[in-house]
């Protein structure tokens, strides 16, 4: 193989697939998904893999490079080759459709599980909600309030390579994003939704999900911030609920 060249070990077929090997010009700024986009235009059109934006706003390109998970549009290959060589495989900790693609039904299921969706308690025809943004509770929901969904922290998770019941950081950072939100209604629910046994504290805070976060979040503060919040709950006495 030339010096100018990269040898890409990519991951190909299910769970019960395997590495395929493939030479891929080297190239100055050049990225993992520029890597992965020449080997399905140029050697093999059969790979399937999952890109939209192409700059870091949608996440869908998420894969695990070299062991550990990444944006493939924002990783410059400079950062992540070891000695001219790279292994590119789908997300950890999800079903693999095919090839560099994972089923993140599991992932999204489990917002649900942790009542990640708004309740409102007030009508089209109600006055708009006055949220401060100095207080406590806006710049606690602001904190967390970037995630976009892209599976990193869920693929970088030990906790859910152990127990795949546990909800997840994501899942997790997205209910304390609306714990603080004043205008949700459904705080009480939510709260008794994620202190359960594949909740909040089942996190053994070993912080892969905020060391690899693209987003600069942590998920490990905001799981911190459920942990207090459901205690608080028990002291009042209404964990029975």
């Amino acid at each position: 193989m030339e010096v100018n060249e990269l040898r890409v070990n990519v991951w190909r077929g299910g769970a019960d697939g395997r590495f395929q090997q493939f030479a891929v010009p080297r190239r100055a700024s050049q990225t993992v998904l520029d890597v992965v986009t020449y080997i399905q235009r140029r050697l093999d059109p059969t790979l399937a893999y999952r890109f939209a934006c192409r700059v870091g706003m949608c996440g869908s390109c998420a894969m695990t490079v070299n062991g550990a998970p990444r944006w493939t549009c924002r990783t410059h290959v400079d950062r992540v080759a070891r000695d001219g060589a790279l292994e590119i495989a789908p997300l950890a900790n999800m079903p693999v459709v095919r090839d560099l693609v994972a089923d993140m039904r599991e992932f999204f299921d489990k917002w649900a599980k942790a009542r990640g969706q708004f309740t409102p308690t007030r009508t089209r025809a109600d006055e708009f909600a006055v949220v401060k943004p100095a207080s406590r509770q806006r710049m606690e929901a602001d904190a967390g309030i970037e995630c976009i969904g892209c599976g990193v922290c869920y693929a970088a998770c030990d906790v859910v390579k152990w127990n795949r019941d546990y909800l997840g950081p994501a899942a997790l950072n997205r209910a304390w994003t609306l714990a603080n939100d004043a205008r949700d209604g459904g705080q009480k629910a939510r709260l008794h939704a994620v202190a359960g046994d594949a909740g909040c504290h089942s996190c053994h805070t070993t912080m892969s999900c905020t060391e690899l976060c693209p987003k600069k979040l942590s998920p490990t503060r905001s799981i911190s911030g459920l942990k207090r919040a459901t205690l608080a709950i028990v002291l009042r006495g209404e964990d029975g609920e």
